[in-house]
Formats: C-alpha cells, sequence, structure tokens
C-alpha cells in the first residue's frame, strides 16, 4: 500500500489518508504486508514517481513476496503498465480499489448496472498494447484477480456495445425508480436523508433510530443502496429516514454516476442529517469533502440540489462516546447535535430537533367537519398533528399542525 504525500503539504494528514486507504483494501479481504508514505516533488510521467522510490518498492515486494500493490493516487494507464513492469506485481490505483469495493458491495439491481458501467468506462482508457484482456476474479470487477482464472479478451467495440446496453437499461431502472418515489409522495411522510463520510457511523444511526437491521460494520462502504424505513417522532409525526451510501474524499469520476440514487433521495429530502465522525482526527476535513459534494449537485442546468440545501441541514456529531460522551463534546455542537449511535446517547435529543425543524414548515390550519365524516377526520389524524380537537353536536373543529402539501392534498379528497 503506497500513499503519496506533495511536500507542499496536504490538507490532510498523509498518515489519515494511508490508515483510510489501508481500511480501503482491507474492507475486501486484502491483506496488507507493508505499507509507506512516499513524498512527491513532482509527478512523473512514466512512474509518478521517482526511480530511488521504484527500488524501494521493489525491494519490499521482494521481502514481503507481495504480488499487488495498491497506490493511494490516481494513475494513468502508462504510469500503471510500467509501474506492473518495474515491480513484477499487478498494480491498482484508487480509482480501482473503489471500483473493486464497489462491485462487491452494490446489490440493487441499479447499482450492479452502474459499477459495472463505470468499470467498464475506467477500463477503455487501459486497452493498451500490452494489455488487452482483463482477468475475473472473485465477486468484483477484475482488478484483483490472478492468472489461472478465466480470462475475457475484451477490446474498445465489444465495450462499446455494452455500456451503449446498460446505459439502456440504466434508464430503464430509473424510470421505474421514479414511480415508486411518486407512490411514495401519494403517502406523504416527510423524508430525513442520512449523509456522511464513509464510516461516519450512518447506518448504526438508521438502526438505532428505526429498530432496523440495516447492515452495519466498521468498514468503509459498508452501505452502497439506499434502505428506506419509517420512523415515528416524539410529536407523533411520521416520517421516512434514508440511509444513503457514504461519501469519500477524490471519489473516482467514473462513479458520481453510480452515486445517483443516493443523490436523488438527498435531493428529495425534507432534511438532511450530516452524520461525522467526531472522533476522527480528519473529522473537520472529512465534513468539507461532503459538502464539496453536496456543492457540486447544486451547479450546472442539471443540477439535482437546490442551493438551498444547507438550510434544511443538521449536522450530527457521531461517536461522542469515545470522547466522553455527548455533553463532554458540548463547546463543538454549536448548532449540531452529539450523539452515539452505538450506545444511544443523545438520540432523544436528535428527535427532538428532527420535530422541531418539521414543525417548522407546518402549517397551523383549522378545519371544520361533519360529524359524520369520519374519513376526512381519519386522514387529518393520520397526516397531521392534532393540536386541539372541540366536538359539537353536528360539528367537528380541528386545529392541526400540516404540512403545505398535505394541505393541498386536503382540498383533493371527495
Amino acid at each position: 500500500m503506497l500513499e503519496f504525500a506533495p511536500t507542499g503539504g496536504l490538507p490532510r494528514a498523509a498518515e489519515a489518508r494511508l490508515a483510510e486507504a489501508v481500511g480501503l483494501a482491507a474492507s475486501i479481504g486484502v491483506m496488507i504486508v507493508h505499507s509507506a508514505i512516499h513524498p512527491l516533488r513532482q509527478r512523473r510521467p512514466s512512474t509518478l514517481l521517482g526511480e530511488g522510490q521504484v527500488e524501494m518498492v521493489r525491494q519490499a515486494l521482494q521481502e514481503q513476496g507481495a504480488t499487488l500493490v495498491i497506490v493511494d493516487a490516481a494513475l494513468t494507464p502508462v504510469q500503471q503498465r510500467n509501474l506492473e513492469r518495474e515491480w513484477g506485481a499487478k498494480v491498482i490505483d484508487r480509482t480501482g480499489l473503489i471500483l473493486e469495493i464497489f462491485g462487491e458491495r452494490a446489490r440493487t439491481r441499479e447499482g450492479t448496472l452502474q459499477v459495472e458501467l463505470a468499470h467498464l468506462e475506467y477500463q477503455r482508457t487501459r486497452l493498451v498494447r500490452s494489455w488487452t484482456h482483463l482477468e475475473r476474479q472473485r465477486g468484483g470487477f477484475g482488478f484483483l484477480g490472478g492468472p489461472g482464472e478465466s480470462q475475457i479478451e475484451i477490446d474498445r467495440r465489444l465495450i462499446g456495445e455494452r455500456i451503449i446496453k446498460l446505459k439502456r437499461e440504466l434508464e430503464q431502472v430509473r424510470r421505474t425508480r421514479g414511480l415508486h418515489r411518486k407512490a411514495r409522495e401519494r403517502v406523504p411522510f416527510p423524508v430525513i436523508a442520512l449523509v456522511g463520510y464513509t464510516n461516519a457511523g450512518k447506518s448504526t444511526l438508521f438502526n438505532a433510530l428505526t429498530g432496523a437491521a440495516v447492515y452495519a460494520q466498521d468498514q468503509l462502504f459498508a452501505t452502497l443502496d439506499p434502505t428506506m424505513r419509517q420512523i415515528t417522532l416524539p410529536s407523533g409525526r411520521h416520517a421516512i429516514l434514508s440511509d444513503t451510501v457514504g461519501f469519500i474524499s477524490d471519489l473516482p469520476t467514473q462513479l458520481i454516476e453510480a452515486f445517483r440514487a443516493t443523490l436523488e433521495e438527498v435531493a428529495a429530502a425534507d432534511i438532511i442529517l450530516h452524520v461525522r465522525d467526531v472522533a476522527h482526527p480528519d473529522s473537520t476535513a472529512q465534513r468539507n469533502d461532503v459538502n464539496s459534494v453536496l456543492d457540486e449537485m447544486t451547479e450546472g442546468p442539471d443540477a439535482a440540489l437546490d442551493q438551498g440545501w444547507r438550510g434544511r441541514c443538521i449536522e450530527v456529531l457521531n461517536k461522542a462516546d469515545l470522547l466522553g460522551g455527548p455533553e463532554a463534546i458540548a463547546s463543538r455542537a454549536a448548532g449540531a447535535v452529539a450523539v452515539s449511535a452505538l450506545t444511544g446517547e443523545g438520540l432523544d435529543v436528535l428527535r427532538d430537533a428532527l420535530d422541531a425543524r418539521l414543525a417548522e414548515s407546518m402549517l397551523t390550519e383549522r378545519f371544520d367537519l361533519p360529524s359524520e365524516d369520519g374519513s376526512r377526520l381519519a386522514w387529518l389524524y393520520r397526516h397531521g398533528e392534532v393540536l386541539e380537537r372541540v366536538d359539537g353536536e353536528d360539528r367537528i373543529q380541528l386545529t392541526v399542525r400540516i404540512s403545505p402539501a398535505n394541505r393541498a392534498r386536503y382540498e383533493l379528497l371527495s
């Protein structure tokens, strides 16, 4: 495992970047026998790093008997090919590693299609004369497989045809998901989306708030496909909580589209919960990485997110138990909520904050109903918060806190 540190300095420590890269590799079962940080004075077009550094890595490979080198940087096809020749080992870069993880973790139809598409677009640039085949390997998409396994000869024409087919299939899947979203809108509960850096504890928090059993492990990218569950807040108001894929710094461009399902859920959310690992040494840098991705979603004619997304965002400082509990980090929590999803500390405060934020956008309306109109009465109880009820001889008067969307739907009831 190689981490590169420009001599001009990084916005986050090279040691932390190396630890993250080791975690990425370990999350798919790669055993790391050697890791190193190499300062870069300049990026060499042929091999990225200098001759002396190439030799140091070669010696480490010989001593450890390793057959795979993971470079935590973006390699050009030429650099990747030259390093494989120099070291006599398979070399993958950060993009290849993340694609491999996505290939193993994606479960939904859209997720698997999108990851395969990203893989093919990435691999198309690496079809050079010395490497006109890929080696299919266990469960992923061909970066880590070794000799002796079945080989699939792929040229640019076949890749192009497959890419066209995948894009057609993806469009159909997205249309289906759009129909599902419209169906949810007909049962219009507010949506709360969890976002955050990978391994910040989003799935653990999701499970703690919903009582679900979504896969949650101390590993990077444990969740890839959006998961949704209904929750009940202290006021009795119902909401839908959406768990999404974790963000990461230097996300490969080929995988931006693979985040489409997650980004669409975030864009449609009434509240965005930005979950941070407050105990991580690079917590601030991770927050900035997530915010940068969300800001990019607001740009261009096809912007997926509105410019005012920060106004409906609540920061959740998770893993507070590692720093003495929520009270111990109260000074850091200005405008944020400190919790421990693992122990449950601070979750009541978070639920109250969600209730209060949703209430800010609600309307307080009075309704006058005939006593026999049980259907509309029940509808208001299901879709609003009844603050006051006065029963007369033949009329019922209700004071209800209700969302603007539900207020408009009530008018359509017959």
